[in-house]
């Protein structure tokens, strides 16, 4: 879905407060913030209920915006990212020594994702920027999949977006890089 200009002035606006949106993804409503926002990601998690031992996912409609989070891809792996995105695949990649441990929780590595849902992506495009991307629901609870259910659910904690979430049934599919083991089917 296009975002209005007044909408996207928005959405900056309430990022560079430290605020939280919910847009759609692939599968369900995701919950998102500036990741450069220790503040936001805080908030983020508090208002899931999930731990920051835990790390957390960014995505983004082109690697470049993520590159800043991870250590730069040899050849061979490479050859590993470039046929999964974009797309339903989050890499678990060495994170870079700039990534903040709010977003990597207790791992070296940092979650990452170029996403192919048209409102997702086009958020980053429009943003220039990476976002945090995490199931929009509260620990335990089933991820929210309508605009509705998220306004109920966060009401005035969260600038909920509208849009249609994707087709895919199941979460993104998380790889690790390095030994290539499949961590979530």
């Amino acid at each position: 879905m296009p975002y209005s200009a007044a909408l996207i002035r928005k959405v900056r606006a309430h990022l560079k407060g430290d605020g939280i949106i919910a847009y759609a993804t692939e599968s369900c409503y995701g919950l998102g913030c500036d990741p450069r926002s220790a503040r936001a990601v805080r908030r983020l998690l508090q208002l899931k209920g999930r731990p920051q031992s835990k790390g957390l996912i960014l995505i983004a409609d082109r690697f470049s915006r993520l590159r800043r989070y991870v250590l730069p891809p040899t050849a061979e792996q490479s050859k590993q990212l470039d046929p999964t995105w974009p797309g339903p695949h989050t890499w678990l990649m060495p994170a870079s020594r700039h990534t903040p441990h709010w977003l990597r929780g207790r791992h070296e590595s940092i979650a990452v994702r170029v996403t192919a849902h048209p409102d997702a992506a086009g958020l980053c495009r429009i943003l220039g920027t990476a976002l945090v991307s995490t199931s929009a629901n509260r620990a335990g609870l089933k991820p929210l999949k309508t605009y509705a259910a998220c306004v109920k659910a966060f009401g005035q904690c969260v600038l909920v977006l509208p849009g249609r979430v994707g087709a895919r049934k199941t979460p993104s599919t998380i790889q690790h890089l390095i030994s290539g083991k499949i961590v979530r089917p």
